[in-house]
């Protein structure tokens, strides 16, 4: 059987084959941990999609099968045909107008101040 992370992998590199969509992008307090992954599943166009967190402090999330294997049964159970995944750290793993104002910096991860994490 393949290993989690290539199935996630072979499913990203086939790009957009329609919807269901989902997209799964990691956060953490630098960009070498992910403490925090994000799926999102978009069944279909407008649709604003449900949103599933996972969080890791011991252990880099992207590297823990058991998020990796929900994530694929997840994508199994909706018959998702399409995954954005971003294997890069995206940012920090705090919420804008959650855990800090918006617009403003995360008080918490001081690496990400003043850093484009689009770019």
């Amino acid at each position: 059987m393949s290993k989690p992370i290539t199935n996630l992998r072979k499913k990203a590199k086939l790009g957009d084959q329609g919807f269901p969509r989902a997209s799964l992008a990691f956060y953490g307090p630098d960009d070498k941990t992910a403490t925090k992954a994000v799926l999102g599943i978009f069944l279909h166009e407008g649709d604003e999609g449900t949103i599933h967190r996972y969080f890791s402090e011991e252990k880099d999330i992207r590297f823990k099968i058991d998020v990796q294997e929900d994530v694929l049964a997840r994508l199994r159970e909706h018959q998702v045909r399409s995954l954005i995944m971003r294997e890069k750290i995206f940012g920090c793993p705090h919420e804008e107008g959650i855990d800090y104002p918006d617009g403003g910096d995360c008080s918490e991860c001081p690496f990400w101040k003043g850093r484009d994490r689009y770019a």
